[in-house]
């Protein structure tokens, strides 16, 4: 649902539970880089790393390629469309890349206002947008996506309060100033994309509001306004891309088995 699992974190490989929050596939090719720390820049750099994590798919990206190779049928495929008879983990993870990229979600109810019409938003969603901005939202979430854009640290005005033991940025850099920095997520869909955070620790959607005005804005917000900014967040929800699960090729006797197989 909205591309994501809708889990705290993510099951894989033997059952094990990932380390932290997934986040959603859509409008993902709009994000500034991939992951909520930004380790890989593009989607193309993205698709390498679940293959070979021994937590997601626990393969290698030998054993993946040798597997495709195997296939006649993936290597017809991949000649038509990368004029090669050799797959490797580049022709892979393009190809991957460029499915991600169709997983947009257009018109939802408030690209429709911002394209004039006017009927297309209720008055309590407007007062929504408008607190929106006025209060500071659009500082980080803005853009194509609303989000996706900047890396922020998670509590700015108060401490966020969290078992996770992620890091963000500074696992990559090391730096005590990047402790707690992560790539803001994008409001596209958030309705749908719930647990919020990188913990996924919350599931409402109003409670998410409430703990990102006090943390990050400094702002104690009344009922009434996290329910008509909630409100405008739902404006967001766009067309769900819908495709047909492929039948895929069979493997055959050539085809490597897992090393191990567990």
């Amino acid at each position: 649902m909205g591309g994501s699992d809708n889990l705290p974190s993510s099951i894989g490989h033997n059952w094990q539970q990932g380390p932290i929050n997934s986040p959603t596939v859509l409008n993902s090719s709009l994000n500034l880089a991939q992951f909520w720390d930004g380790r890989a820049a593009d989607l193309k750099e993205q698709a390498a790393g679940p293959i070979a994590n021994p937590m997601e798919m626990a393969f290698t990206h030998i054993l993946a390629v040798d597997v495709l190779r195997s296939i006649p049928q993936y290597r017809e495929s991949f000649k038509a469309v990368y004029k090669t008879d050799e797959i490797t983990l580049d022709e892979v993870t393009d190809a991957i890349a460029e499915f991600e990229k169709t997983l947009v979600t257009p018109n939802s109810r408030f690209d429709l206002w911002l394209k004039g019409d006017a009927e297309a938003i209720t008055k309590t969603e407007l007062e929504g947008y408008e607190l929106f901005k006025s209060i500071g939202c659009v500082a980080c979430h803005n853009g194509p996506a609303l989000g996706g854009n900047s890396f922020q640290k998670m509590g700015l005005v108060e401490p966020y309060e969290t078992s996770n033991p992620a890091e963000g940025v500074a696992g990559l850099t090391g730096k005590d100033a990047d402790r707690f920095k992560f790539k803001v997520p994008t409001l596209r869909n958030v309705e749908l994309t719930y647990p919020y955070f990188h913990d996924g620790a919350y599931w409402k959607l109003e409670e998410s509001v409430d703990i990102m005005a006090r943390l990050q804005l400094g702002r104690q917000l009344s009922e009434g306004d996290i329910g008509k900014i909630t409100a405008f967040l739902k404006t967001l929800t766009g067309e769900q891309p819908s495709f047909a699960l492929p039948i895929l090729p069979p493997s055959n006797n050539d085809t490597p088995r897992p090393q191990p197989f567990e």
